[in-house]
């Protein structure tokens, strides 16, 4: 059976394609309710979108840039959503 993998969405901007990558590794997810990302603190997820930045970073952008890039994205983003009500 022939199997075709789905294209990634053209992405405009560098941190678009960043927060792309970390929803693809696992290391971020979005509030179900609110659609702020949540870092999910996941050290694993973190390493795979890492690895991707340097082994597949978009055209024209250095693996350096765009390891920059994840990071930064990370660095922005909490583990808790700011509309969410805190757990007791």
């Amino acid at each position: 059976m022939l199997m075709t993998r789905e294209r990634r969405a053209t992405v405009r901007t560098l941190r678009g394609w960043a927060i792309s990558v970390l929803q693809e590794a696992g290391a971020i997810r979005e509030c179900e309710e609110h659609g702020w990302m949540k870092d999910r603190a996941d050290p694993h997820a973190r390493d795979r979108a890492f690895n991707v930045a340097r082994e597949h970073p978009p055209p024209c952008v250095s693996s350096q840039a765009a390891a920059v890039a994840i990071a930064e994205v990370l660095d922005s983003i909490g583990d808790t959503c700011p509309e969410c009500p805190p757990e007791v």
